[in-house]
């Protein structure tokens, strides 16, 4: 009988630590396979600072005019519209948003490493990106999208038919952007 007991516990506590493995794995996977998301203004208004530095001044951000995305590896980009009254109306033309991203990114065919950037709009037809001095490092090409219903002065939309791709939008003109690959 005692044999009997002892052999029905330690069958119960291998079921046990059984179960507890399975669990444990399964959590493990769930964590590894988180798929990206899109971040609104109140989850950037979280994460970004009230002002950001750019060409040696420091300019507050419209929150309200943001976006980003957390990609699936959990890094970030982040883009925010800014107040550019101090600026230069030569700077005021090309720098109307901050960008952040913690990955590389590849930005209509441009690797933009992981940093902060001044970019923008310009002429409906192009988006500039220009390094925190106010340099330019590229100019896209930027597509105007009639069809978008509810335009805003900015906007992250997922692109789509594109896994992994998106879009940044200004009013109705955006760009396509991703994770960068390889080096």
């Amino acid at each position: 009988m005692k044999v009997l007991r002892a052999v029905s516990i330690c069958l119960c506590l291998l079921s046990v630590v059984t179960v507890g493995q399975t669990n444990a794995n399964q959590k493990t996977t769930k964590v590894d396979s988180t798929p990206a998301s899109l971040l609104g203004p109140a989850d950037v208004a979280n994460i970004l600072p009230a002002s950001v530095f750019f060409r040696g001044q420091s300019a507050p951000v419209q929150t309200r005019n943001s976006g980003g995305v957390r990609f699936e590896d959990k890094s970030l980009m982040l883009v925010s519209l800014v107040d550019n009254s101090g600026y230069s109306s030569q700077i005021q033309e090309k720098y109307q948003a901050y960008l952040i991203s913690e990955s590389a990114l590849d930005i209509d065919g441009h690797r933009l490493a992981p940093g902060a950037y001044g970019c923008g709009f310009l002429n409906d037809s192009s988006f500039v990106v220009m390094d925190i001095g106010g340099h330019d490092l590229f100019t896209a090409h930027a597509i105007h999208d009639g069809e978008l219903h509810r335009p805003t002065p900015l906007q992250v939309m997922a692109a789509p038919n594109e896994q992994g791709r998106y879009r940044l939008y200004a009013g109705r003109n955006f760009v396509n952007f991703g994770l960068a690959t390889g080096k």
